[in-house]
C-alpha cells in the first residue's frame, strides 16, 4: 500500500507521521513535478507515502529522475536507494539540531524525541549535536515565499483574465 502526495511545507510528512507511515519530501528536482498543479513552485515536490522505509525507497526509485517536461528536474543520476538502506545503523553519525529543542517545544514531543535519540544511541550510532543558526528565519521565509507564489500560481484559475492577449 502506497501513495503519492504533493508536499510544500509538510503535506506529505506530517500526515504520514500522524498515521504511522513513512512520508518523504525528496530533494528539489529529484522527482518531476510535471502534471502537478503548482501552488508554491520553489517549494512544491511530489513525495511518496508508504508503510515502510524500504517501500518508500522502492517508490522513490521508480519516480526519481530527469523529465524533459519539467525544467526543474535534476539531470544527476539516480542512486540505488535500496542499496543505500543500511542493515543497521552501527557507526552512523546522526546530527540533531540544538535549535529543535527551543522554547515552545511541547514536553511530550521533547520526551519522545529524547527516547528516539536514546534508541539510536543504543543501536551504536553516534549522535552529533549540530547547529542550524538560520533556522529561526525558516518560518518567516516560508510565510513570505508561500503566499506570494500561491497568489501568482493560482491567479490563472480565478476566472479573471489578465495580461495581453493575441488574436
Amino acid at each position: 500500500m502506497a501513495a503519492l502526495g504533493s508536499e510544500t511545507g509538510g503535506s506529505v510528512r506530517q500526515p504520514a507521521s500522524f498515521c504511522g507511515v513513512v512520508g518523504l519530501k525528496p530533494t528539489y528536482g529529484r522527482v518531476s513535478r510535471h502534471g502537478l498543479m503548482a501552488m508554491t513552485s520553489s517549494l512544491d515536490q511530489v513525495g511518496p507515502l508508504a508503510r515502510t522505509v524500504t517501500d518508500t525507497a522502492r517508490i522513490l526509485q521508480v519516480i526519481a529522475g530527469q523529465d524533459e517536461r519539467d525544467a526543474t528536474s535534476s539531470r544527476q543520476s539516480v542512486p540505488d536507494y535500496l542499496a543505500n538502506l543500511p542493515k543497521d545503523i552501527k557507526g552512523m553519525r546522526i546530527g540533531v539540531a540544538a535549535e529543535f529543542f527551543a522554547d515552545g517545544l511541547q514536553a511530550e514531543v521533547k520526551e519522545l524525541v529524547e527516547k528516539a535519540i536514546a534508541k539510536i544511541k543504543s543501536l551504536a550510532a553516534t549522535i552529533v549535536e549540530v547547529s542550524l543558526p538560520s533556522l529561526e528565519y525558516a518560518l518567516a521565509a516560508y510565510y513570505v515565499i508561500c503566499p506570494s507564489e500561491v497568489s501568482a500560481n493560482l491567479a490563472r484559475y480565478d476566472g479573471i483574465r489578465y495580461g495581453g492577449r493575441a488574436g
